[in-house]
């Protein structure tokens, strides 16, 4: 490998060929991924699954002549993948992310096509994992080989490939602060964000963090016949509805007490009515909360109840129920504390549980919002960089709703590191949803965007 000070960077159209020939190795490989059912969560999928994918991300990292690769036991009990490609010396490090653990496929029948099978319909690849975020490893891969094809890879460059990022628990983020030289880096592209539209270049600059908070009320000591009893047996279930009832205003927006919810977005702005269609909200049904809808999804915090456990509806008996228990996520907003926003969350759920029912809440998962400044030289590569795979179009600074834990760690074990966010997960990849996909034409595009961003970044570093 070249370890000359300087280096000529390739030419643009010949990188951009190389990432294209790329493709189909890309497609290859992405599927072997999406095969693994690696949900993080014993109770639906077994443990083997992740065991299998991480092995993979290690055997692909060591055949990229990536050094000291190794499966790292989180405290959670998940694996993270760990790699180093040593560059130029005097070279900058940039550490690449990516997850490897995936949501559930929920309603395994609303999926057009088998959600564990990579799939190619009307131009995109169907399945879970696909853009969120097993095709961002695919798309940090693409980039480096495009970059070993015109002269080798410009940076020191470290992957960490993450196992549990999905179900926020924080592992990789505890193993990091324990072992925080494993990570050091001047910069650190996060590849599991999304452009605000197909075709539309965006770094995103905040994200939302997250607290879960499981809650039980408890009536009776069991059920009872809702014809001899009910009317004046207290009803679990129903005090539950209440208490979760009254998490919102009349209009949607998210009221826990004490909680501050007016904050205001002042970047780019997302329309009514490309959100309508971005979300599938039917005809006639209105959008929930105030604001703006950047206001509401990236300036403010919002609550959304992510199960209850009761009696489905074919089979119940008629019963007043003694229990009822929910899972609630509240994201929050940069400049809010998830921690405060925890206590608020709990103590709002015990004071609203109606007729002196004995409730308990139980915070399972938390994550503080993300801030990046856009400001850092690292920001002006990816713009110029982001030129090149999106001619024509100009790189835009965005929100995020959803939640990265590991930026803030990172953040603070490196305040000096620069930190962007970058990724698949456009709209129409249906991140969390039935039948997630990826846009393989943003695959190319964002591979060739890093691989760019790399050669820039190493000049302005020169």
């Amino acid at each position: 490998m070249d370890t000359s000070p300087t280096r000529q960077q390739p030419d643009p159209a010949a990188l951009a060929a190389t990432v294209a020939g790329l493709q189909a190795r890309a497609r290859t490989e992405l599927a072997e991924l999406v095969a693994f059912k690696s949900v993080a969560d014993e109770a639906q999928f077994p443990k083997s699954e992740c065991e299998a994918a991480a092995r993979w991300v290690a055997d692909a990292l060591t055949a990229e002549g990536f050094q000291d690769v190794a499966t790292l036991d989180t405290p959670d009990g998940t694996q993270s993948v760990y790699g180093y490609l040593p560059g130029p010396a005097g070279a900058p490090t940039v550490l690449l992310y990516a997850h490897y653990d995936v949501q559930p496929p929920l309603d395994e029948a609303a999926w057009i096509s088998p959600p564990f099978e990579l799939t190619e319909r009307d131009g995109r690849w169907y399945g879970r994992g696909a853009a969120d975020c097993k095709g961002g490893l695919i798309m940090h891969l693409t980039a480096l080989r495009a970059l070993k094809e015109h002269g080798g890879v410009p940076v020191n460059v470290k992957v960490i490939v993450e196992g549990s990022e999905e179900q926020g628990t924080g592992g990789l983020e505890r193993y990091a602060e324990a072992h925080p030289e494993l990570l050091t880096a001047d910069t650190i592209v996060i590849g599991d964000a999304g452009n605000f539209r197909l075709g539309l270049p965006t770094v995103t600059a905040t994200l939302r963090g997250m607290t879960l908070v499981q809650v039980q009320v408890d009536t009776l000591e069991g059920n009872l016949h809702s014809g001899m009893f009910g009317g004046a047996a207290p009803d679990a279930l129903a005090a539950l509805i209440r208490v979760l009832d009254s998490l919102r205003a009349e209009d949607g927006s998210t009221t826990v007490a004490g909680l501050e919810a007016q904050g205001t977005w002042q970047g780019l702005q997302y329309p009514e009515a490309d959100f309508r269609q971005d979300a599938k909200v039917l005809d006639g049904v209105g959008l929930i909360g105030d604001g703006t809808v950047a206001d509401r999804l990236w300036a403010r915090p919002a609550v959304t109840v992510l199960g209850i456990d009761c009696p489905p509806v074919v089979g119940a008996t008629p019963s007043v129920h003694a229990s009822a228990r929910a899972l609630i996520s509240l994201r929050v907003p940069p400049g809010m504390d998830a921690a405060t926003a925890t206590k608020l969350l709990r103590a709002h759920l015990e004071q609203t549980t109606p007729w002196n029912a004995r409730v308990t809440t139980e915070q399972v998962g938390q994550g503080q919002p993300f801030q990046a400044n856009t400001d850092s030289p690292a920001y002006a590569s990816m713009a110029e960089a982001m030129r090149v795979a999106y001619p024509g179009e100009e790189m835009q600074t965005a929100g995020m709703g959803g939640s990265i834990p590991l930026c803030n760690t990172l953040a603070t074990l490196y305040p000096d590191a620069e930190i962007l966010l970058i990724g698949l997960s456009e709209p129409e990849a249906q991140i969390h949803a039935v039948n997630e996909s990826v846009s393989p034409e943003e695959l190319e595009r964002l591979s060739l965007a890093e691989a760019v961003f790399l050669t820039k970044y190493a000049e302005s570093k020169a």
